[in-house]
């Protein structure tokens, strides 16, 4: 939501500044998101002065160049060399002296500097348009009127327009506050707890009075679920123009175009009080009569984007006696929208039902302000009030007379929504005191009517512009809000009460998890589970999960796979310098096989890139690679309990390798195709495992945990190097070892591989280190050979390795 600052000024009782009253908006739960300076013109034509051109002559040392004398009100007049064609003597002209910064239509700012121009000193420029943002011609130098004060600011004559932006960020139930005069109802409230009594202004006294009754226009509902309240009224010999600069700089600074006066009005009033409005062009609507209803499924209608769209029975239509002429709540009509040629307008103000709005809306993609308004709820008390205000708007601005009553159809007018408060219930839910007559201050200044006040309770009537409101505890956050959330009280101490947590073992897995990659100097991230569905072949899209109502183009479907959400996070680091990446995320995929039926898996993924470090004075970084994932990937399901991981090929494209536990598959180790690579413009290689943590939770919840003491003898070593195949693996060595069944052999690892011509066609080199240990006594070297040897023996028969003295 954006609201301007000069706007919500304008229902203050008095300005606050804008870095406080940006505190008081996230206190009160309109969390400001950023605070921007709007400057309709950039910089402010600061430092620009009105000069008068005294006298011009041709430069020296160039034929399209002047030399000219300019007054700007300082004791000697200044020097400037001018380019421009037009520049004459006795012309008032726009003058950056040195110094000034001038901000052009295109390219970087510039500042004025003393120099010197084929041999000549220019003291400044004198600018056009374009040069100083005021408009986009460079035909020539600004030439302004003959009473244009010599000496002056430029913008004390062009009177550039400035505001300070707040966007905010608006939780779904807050459709009160989407509007300035909502926002300002609320920091009154704030500043009347807190300071002293402050009355919201309101926008507009009620002057309305009917000119005449020559243009009545019938209107009939009649589909009142979707329509409870419709109200219009005529206006007659309107002129459809231009709209003043007030209102273009009011709609300029939140981001809204003009369009033309009667349809910035209507924008005017939807920002000022949060209610839609629309305008016909009255001669359009055949019959005089508009009517609320549906038409039936099928129906062509053309929009005001030339589009012709395929109503459904359920979208809700305004109608004149022959036809459609706007979607309800949503978008106007072709034929009846306001053109430079309308005289005559019929102005509607209504209260559509949020569904029925959010239906249409989300069916014909059309997300327009007034239907963002409508399909979170408005305040169906205010719409006639709304529609004298934007009427008397309308004559001012752009002529014309009132032409008719205002036709308000409210057949079943809604009751104001009751609710009790206890005083106990509101201390234990805000965990504070309050006094009975600072509730009844903070509820009144919102809009709250006291029906009954008893000792220990208070009944009020909500008002209409919160319809989201509906028990006591939407009460109590209203209180806490206007106290200030700032404000909540921590206790001195915190009780709980023990109990049973079903999730405990699976959340203290993934805590334990964690906690060692972090040590390891991963980072966790959290990525978004819904994605694009352009990352992924057709046939993994057949078991995807679909949005229907995405937000988005780019996100349409819930992730079938935790690597594409994790290669946008690279991606988006890399592309800002930060090379090296050791991530990890705990998170879900989502599958469908028929329509309803959804399964949803989780997942813990390990993402690294680059180096594993920085460079530092005792040791410089080593590029991350497969081998130290793999380490990494035995290292987190021995950190989880579960030892002697193993590891076999796998299909995929590239270096693919399944994770194994016994004979479960526990993931997936991978290096990450270069043509997935390319698809997120990422030039580095990138290492992957991606582990099912519901497999990895039922394998610890299996796996049992004995004690052993500490080996008190000690621990034999020896090393073996051996000339193998090339293709050998160390996987292969440890299933000849495996087969040996050596309960003494404790340990096998790589420690080296060479590789070179001398040992042979298509050989290598591979030493191993072998620990053995004997729990009930020191192990002699007989018994270690002997191991050793049935080592050897093993494989030279199975690996028909050759062993190196």
């Amino acid at each position: 939501m954006t609201i301007s600052y000069n706007w919500l000024c304008d229902y203050l009782p008095e300005a606050v500044d804008p870095e406080k009253l940006s505190k008081i908006l996230t206190s009160i739960g309109l969390e400001v998101e950023s605070l921007e300076k709007y400057e309709s013109i950039k910089g402010g034509l600061a430092g620009l002065v009105i000069g008068e051109v005294l006298e011009t002559s041709q430069h020296p040392n160039a034929d399209k160049l002047k030399l000219t004398k300019v007054n700007t009100g300082a004791a000697e007049p200044l020097q400037i060399v001018c380019g421009a064609a037009n520049v004459a003597a006795g012309q008032k002209v726009v003058v950056a002296t040195i110094g000034t910064t001038i901000y052009p239509v295109s390219g970087e700012p510039l500042t004025m500097k003393l120099a010197k121009i084929r041999s000549v000193e220019s003291h400044g420029m004198i600018c056009a348009e374009d040069e100083i943002g005021v408009g986009t011609s460079h035909e020539g130098i600004i030439v302004l009127p003959a009473d244009a004060v010599v000496g002056s600011p430029a913008a004390d004559y062009f009177l550039p327009y400035s505001d300070w932006i707040y966007e905010i960020g608006l939780t779904p139930n807050r459709m009160d506050a989407m509007s300035h005069y909502g926002v300002a109802r609320d920091v009154c409230a704030y500043l009347t707890h807190h300071i002293a009594e402050a009355r919201v202004k309101a926008p507009f006294v009620n002057g309305f009075t009917v000119d005449n009754t020559s243009l009545p226009i019938k209107v009939t509902i009649e589909n009142t679920a979707a329509c409870p309240r419709y109200a219009g009224v005529s206006i007659s010999g309107v002129t459809v123009g231009e709209s003043p600069k007030w209102l273009k700089n009011r709609l300029l600074a939140i981001g809204l175009r003009s369009i033309n006066n009667i349809v910035d009005i209507t924008n005017f009033i939807l920002h000022e009080t949060g209610q839609p409005l629309h305008a016909f062009d009255a001669d359009a609507i055949t019959g005089g009569e508009v009517i609320i209803k549906n038409l039936p499924a099928g129906t062509p209608f053309t929009t005001l984007d030339e589009k012709e769209r395929k109503l459904d029975a359920e979208d809700l239509m305004i109608c004149n006696a022959k036809e459609g002429m706007c979607i309800a709540g949503v978008f106007g009509g072709l034929k009846s929208g306001v053109t430079a040629n309308t005289r005559n307008i019929f102005l509607e103000s209504a209260w559509f039902h949020p569904v029925s709005i959010r239906k249409t809306s989300v069916r014909h993609e059309l997300r327009t302000d007034a239907a963002t308004r409508f399909e979170k709820g408005v305040d169906i008390s205010n719409t006639v009030n709304v529609l004298k205000r934007a009427a008397l708007l309308i004559k001012e601005i752009a002529g014309g007379d009132i032409a008719s009553e205002i036709v308000d159809v409210y057949p079943d007018p809604q009751p104001k929504t009751e609710v009790s408060l206890k005083n106990h219930y509101l201390k234990k839910l805000s965990g504070k005191n309050y006094h009975g007559d600072a509730i009844k201050r903070i509820l009144t200044s919102l809009g709250f009517e006291i029906v009954r006040e008893g000792q220990d309770e208070l009944r009020v009537a909500v008002p209409y512009s919160k319809p989201d409101i509906s028990i006591p505890a939407d009460i109590v956050e209203e209180i806490l809000r206007i106290d200030g959330l700032d404000n909540i009280e921590i206790p001195a101490t915190i009780t709980i009460s023990p109990a049973v947590e079903k999730l405990g073992q699976k959340e203290s897995l993934k805590d334990k998890i964690a906690g060692y990659l972090v040590g390891q100097g991963f980072t966790e991230i959290l990525t978004n589970s819904i994605t694009n569905s352009k990352y992924f072949e057709e046939e993994v899209l057949a078991v995807t999960v679909k949005m229907i109502n995405n937000l988005s183009e780019e996100l349409n479907v819930l992730r079938p796979s935790m690597l594409e959400t994790g290669l946008e996070s690279i991606a988006y680091n890399l592309n800002r310098r930060n090379q090296h990446l050791q991530l990890f995320e705990l998170g879900k995929t989502y599958f469908t096989q028929n329509v309803g039926e959804y399964t949803e898996e989780e997942h813990l993924c390990l993402y690294i890139t680059g180096a594993n470090h920085e460079d530092s004075w005792r040791e410089k970084s080593k590029a991350n690679d497969f081998y130290r994932l793999k380490g990494l990937a035995a290292a987190v399901l021995e950190a989880a309990g579960l030892n002697n991981v193993q590891f076999g090929v796998a299909e995929g494209e590239g270096l693919v390798l399944d994770v194994l536990y016994g004979k479960r598959k526990m993931g997936t180790l991978m290096q990450v195709s270069a043509k997935k690579l390319q698809s997120f413009d990422i030039k580095q290689p990138v290492f992957v495992l991606d582990l099912h943590f519901g497999q990895l939770l039922e394998a610890v919840n299996q796996n049992r945990i004995r004690y052993r003491e500490v080996n008190k003898f000690p621990v034999m070593q020896r090393d073996l190097a051996m000339v193998v195949k090339r293709a050998t693996s160390f996987e292969s060595i440890e299933q000849t070892v495996k087969k040996l069944k050596l309960p003494k052999l404790k340990e096998v690892r790589l420690f080296d591989v060479f590789e070179s011509e001398k040992l042979g066609a298509d050989k290598k080199s591979m030493a191993i280190s072998f620990l053995f240990a004997d729990e009930e006594k020191t192990l002699t070297d007989k018994e270690v050979d002997a191991m050793i040897a049935k080592l050897i023996q093993g494989f030279e028969n199975d690996l028909a390795a050759e062993i190196r003295k």
